[in-house]
């Protein structure tokens, strides 16, 4: 399982992100341009030296990604019929996930095999874009048994 990034713009949430990637061992997808450096102190910062354990992958731009044949992209979108809770996830997903700013055109929702959305609140537009994928990822993971293996029960695999 992977995530993908479509064109991010805050560099916190991608560090963000990356760590979550690098502690639940999903591989990540960056699909450019993106809105920041990837030297940004605010990326480092959230993602800590976390990202030199994990599998980051750029792409030049989306028809590049795509041409790298991806699993299953499933959207992660506010225009979703689907809650995430009722998707059934497999191991091979890429959760692709939009900018921050402005979501992901319509090129790419049409390229997207599924998309699911988080259920919330009347009135509330949108999770914060981390703490979206944290919760897909960890619906999916917790479906397909892509958990990472505890190290030893005294020590979590990932402290913060």
């Amino acid at each position: 399982m992977r995530l993908a990034l479509y064109e991010p713009d805050i560099p916190q949430n991608t560090g963000t992100i990356l760590r979550l990637a690098a502690c639940l061992e999903l591989g990540v997808d960056l699909i450019e341009p993106l809105g920041f450096q990837l030297d940004d102190k605010r990326l480092k910062r959230a993602g800590m030296d976390y990202v030199r354990h994990m599998d980051l992958r750029r792409h030049g731009s989306f028809d590049r990604f795509l041409a790298t044949e991806p699993g299953r992209l499933v959207l992660l979108t506010t225009h979703a019929a689907t809650r995430h809770v009722d998707f059934e996830f497999r191991p091979d997903d890429v959760l692709l996930l939009g900018r921050e700013s402005a979501g992901v055109p319509q090129a790419v929702h049409d390229a997207a095999g599924a998309r699911v959305g988080i259920p919330l609140a009347p009135g509330m537009r949108s999770l914060n874009v981390a703490l979206a994928a944290a919760m897909v990822a960890g619906e999916a993971l917790r479906q397909t048994g892509g958990y990472p293996a505890a190290q030893d029960a005294a020590v979590p695999p990932c402290e913060t």
